[in-house]
């Protein structure tokens, strides 16, 4: 299988889930090289970290093709690299906007686009994005982050239907997740706030990021596809 951002957060969950549950994972990284040869060596030599950018055709074109190659297969693809940076719109820059879409939905897109020839070679499998409730709701300060992440939603509802039925393509929406991404307001002085406004009074961890999409990925979910998984303690009721 195929994680892209594995080396924290969310990505290094999925990571870990996969390899205990019995899976070979490549995944990607592009600083994190600790963390990633520490996945590395935790995993028993089911997972392999690829430095690769997901901005970057060639690199995730040879990511798919590497570990196609070399495990014989890729029957489940996980696009969950990303970026969360603030800004008010009329004080974005070019720059900020187009590098949150190049990252958030153009990696989905390229990952996408690789892996769905591998998948049909392996005789179908699964996709799943990690997408946000700012896709659903849109977030202030954050509207080129929201407008990657409902563009992840419409992609994901288009290619469920593109790809069946030999491939089933779903989305998870995680709420506040306690991971590096959102250290600074979930361990500051916002924190408060933010519990207060999740009616399970907690934030998400990464492992419950991680659990929705093995369910997504799993034979479990045979017969869904098209969907939108929210995880978000009940902070966003639009399931």
């Amino acid at each position: 299988m195929l994680v892209t951002g594995g080396s924290r957060g969310i990505g290094a969950a999925c990571v870990r889930l996969f390899t205990e549950l019995g899976a070979r994972v490549g995944f990607t990284w592009r600083s994190s090289e600790a963390d990633a040869r520490a996945l590395e060596e935790g995993s028993r030599g089911r997972a392999r970290g690829w430095r690769a950018d997901v901005t970057d055709d060639e690199a995730i074109a040879r990511f798919v093709r590497e570990v196609e190659a070399e495990w014989g297969g890729v029957d489940v693809a996980v696009a969950n690299a990303g970026i969360w940076e603030g800004a008010a719109v009329e004080r974005m820059t070019p720059t900020e906007w187009h590098e949150t879409l190049d990252v958030n939905l153009g990696g989905t897109w390229r990952l996408c686009r690789e892996s769905i020839p591998a998948l049909r070679r392996r005789g179908g499998g699964a996709i799943v994005v990690v997408s946000s409730t700012a896709g659903q709701r849109g977030e202030a300060y954050h509207s080129h982050y929201a407008a990657t992440k409902g563009g992840q939603i419409s992609l994901v509802k288009s290619l469920a239907v593109e790809c069946a039925p030999g491939i089933r393509v779903n989305a998870v929406a995680p709420g506040w997740v306690d991971t590096d991404m959102s250290a600074e307001p979930l361990r500051g002085d916002e924190r408060a706030a933010i519990l207060a406004s999740i009616p399970l009074r907690r934030a998400a961890t990464a492992e419950d990021i991680a659990d929705a999409i093995a369910f997504l990925a799993s034979d479990r979910a045979r017969h869904v596809t098209g969907e939108v998984l929210n995880v978000n303690g009940g902070s966003v009721l639009c399931g």
